[in-house]
């Protein structure tokens, strides 16, 4: 099955982005990197970057506002 949208693609590969506030997002590896973020994790499957994402990522709240309430 062909999907017309890269993020959809079960069988994609992806890399783990990191932005300044510490938040990560799954990318599509043939896709551009959007400005402000960095690769964090190379491209793998969609589950290994699930599994990255469940070892590594501690919070959603971007890191301005944990400083602000710590």
């Amino acid at each position: 099955m062909e999907f017309s949208n890269p993020f959809d693609n079960p069988q994609g590969q992806f890399a783990i982005l990191c932005n300044e506030q510490a938040q990560y997002s799954l990318w599509p590896q043939q896709c551009a990197l959007p400005a402000g973020w960095r690769v964090v994790c190379e491209p793998e499957s969609q589950e290994a970057c699930q599994q990255w994402l469940a070892d590594n990522w501690r919070t959603l709240e971007p890191s301005h506002f944990a400083r602000e309430h710590a």
